[in-house]
């Protein structure tokens, strides 16, 4: 929820670039004209001073604190989105004579499979394409003999979400850019997990990787220094010039999380938010959920409506209250409301208070 001018409020549902909390736009505004009372803007600092350096071991520590990792997880901040990890992952862990694990629900995941086949070998142990991934798929078999298996924890398109961690010898690889820190899980079942920040933990720009050292240098390819991770964690995420700024940001917006009692706080207002947004829907016949209902996503909720027609005169309804961003994806259409740690409780409020009205005149 954004007010400019202390006059229109705007409740901000955007999948990503999403929303940030207030404070941290406050926070980061004042630093790109003075950084910490120094004269100079964030955007102008030298990335290997002692100002950056505070900001991104801060950034580094609160980071493990809120996801309480162990020593053997190093975390990287990195150029580029999750979607550099599709093709980094396996230059860096599969060998062309060895098979990965993958598992497809969603349009990221079928990205990321893409990649993969450039480098080795690759297993999809199960899909739910057949029903556009409106639902993740169950009961599959992850071969011991996988150099690692991958998944993504939640489908930001789709509006489906992995609510418990595969049981598995092999190690886990997870694309959680949606989704991570939005609610607790044992991150140290995790070998490597990445995350594009725009979504719950800053602005885009920056790539979080989180990478157990004993699982590098065991490809027999040479690696392109910037595509190596023991490269990077050896410099500390400073082989060259970081994304400064964006670094920023997520050190801001992890510090707000941390205040507010961190992942185990958050989650309880997180859950808050997806069960008004799905009762809701579930209880006006106007509406319909189109994910099945125990893989349904607590951060991004996607449905539509029974009668297609109707769906351009809701979304003029939207804007006119201040809703934005709640038009569908074109692979799925209907509405998608993202609902990440940012947004505030008042905006889903609103948002079911207009759906009941909507549904009202024209149920």
């Amino acid at each position: 929820m954004l007010t400019i001018n202390d006059t229109k409020v705007v409740h901000n549902f955007n999948s990503g670039p999403s929303i940030l909390p207030k404070e941290v736009f406050q926070q980061a505004s004042e630093a790109i004209l003075n950084f910490n009372n120094t004269g100079l803007s964030i955007l102008e600092i030298g990335h290997r001073t002692t100002l950056f350096q505070e900001v991104l071991d801060e950034a580094v520590s609160t980071l493990k604190e809120l996801m309480h990792l162990d020593n053997d997880l190093e975390v990287l901040f990195l150029h580029g989105g999750a979607s550099t990890q599709f093709f980094q992952v396996p230059m860096n862990l599969l060998n062309e004579n060895e098979t990965a694990a993958y598992l497809d629900c969603g349009t990221w995941g079928t990205k990321a499979i893409k990649e993969a086949k450039l480098f080795g070998n690759v297993n999809m142990v199960a899909s739910s394409k057949d029903k556009n991934y409106s639902y993740i798929p169950k009961n599959y078999i992850i071969p011991s003999d996988s150099k690692y298996f991958h998944y993504t924890t939640n489908n930001t398109i789709e509006g489906t979400q992995m609510h418990s961690i595969p049981e598995t010898n092999v190690p886990l690889i997870a694309d959680m850019s949606s989704d991570i820190l939005s609610h607790e899980m044992d991150f140290n079942r995790f070998s490597l997990i990445y995350a594009g920040a725009q979504k719950n933990i800053g602005a885009a720009g920056v790539n979080i990787v989180i990478v157990k050292k004993d699982i590098l240098g065991k490809v027999n390819r040479k690696l392109p220094t910037m595509m190596d991770y023991r490269v990077h964690i050896e410099n500390g995420s400073m082989v060259n010039t970081p994304p400064v700024f964006a670094v920023y940001v997520c050190m801001l917006t992890l510090r707000w999380l941390k205040q507010r009692g961190g992942v185990a706080e958050i989650e309880k207002i997180n859950d808050i938010k997806a069960k008004l947004l799905y009762d809701t829907i579930d209880s006006l016949p106007v509406f319909k959920a189109t994910v099945a209902k125990e893989d349904r996503s607590k951060m991004n909720v996607v449905f539509v409506m029974e009668n297609p027609e109707l769906e351009k005169q809701f979304l003029a309804e939207c804007k006119e209250n201040g809703i934005v961003a709640i038009k569908g994806h074109r692979s799925v259409g209907g509405f998608r409301a993202s609902l990440y740690n940012a947004l505030p409780l008042e905006s889903v409020q609103v948002l079911t208070e207009l759906m009941k009205e909507f549904a009202n005149s024209h149920g």
